[in-house]
């Protein structure tokens, strides 16, 4: 069983926000489900509630996979995930978290295994519920903040940059699909360097 947990924020309000990519990107492979021509697989008919996250178990060529939206709200991740690991029983190798970074400039991808939260509250969160920052991330470029950084995570992307993300988020997905067959190595080796 893979987790693969996208963070974000719930409701109309941050949907289009920048700190909301790691919905996206789950958002994105949920649609994906609906095509004729895609390997994804559903095992569920419908998305349920559980360990206060949005979750829809499906089948990528053969392996099963778990996708997570938390609910708590970005500053209380780590709540809903250490409840679906704990739940789901999975290790922590076999988690994988999509979020929104400042550090990297729009649209640029990041696989690595492990690390410390960068700043961003989300990862706080959960390295400190799961005690343990030895767990693979995924992290998408937002830029630096221009502003108050709550205000930049929090708005919306401009149009320029939303062509960007769009590629960004495809990517993702693409990245989302090799962890789950291929693993972290070979997901950084063969994404950390694609723009």
């Amino acid at each position: 069983m893979k987790l693969i947990v996208g963070l974000g924020n719930p409701g109309a309000r941050y949907e289009h926000t920048k700190h909301n990519i790691g919905f996206r990107v789950v958002d994105t492979i949920y649609d994906k489900m609906k095509s004729q021509e895609s390997d994804w697989y559903p095992t569920s008919k419908r998305a349920t509630s559980v360990c206060q996250s949005i979750v829809f178990q499906a089948v990528w060529k053969d392996f099963p996979v778990t996708l997570a939206k938390p609910m708590t709200y970005m500053n209380n991740s780590g709540v809903a995930v250490a409840a679906l690991v704990n739940r789901l029983d999975v290790p922590f190798t076999d988690v994988l978290i999509i979020y929104d970074d400042i550090h990297l400039d729009v649209g640029v991808i990041r696989i690595r295994q492990k690390g410390s939260d960068g700043g961003q509250k989300g990862m706080k969160s959960i390295i400190y519920h799961l005690e343990s920052n030895e767990f693979p991330r995924l992290r998408i470029g937002i830029g630096e903040p221009v502003g108050e950084l709550t205000d930049y995570v929090l708005s919306e992307f401009t149009d320029d940059e939303e062509l960007s993300i769009k590629q960004s988020v495809e990517r993702a997905v693409d990245a989302v699909e090799t962890f789950i067959t291929e693993g972290t190595l070979t997901t950084m080796n063969k994404f950390n360097n694609r723009q």
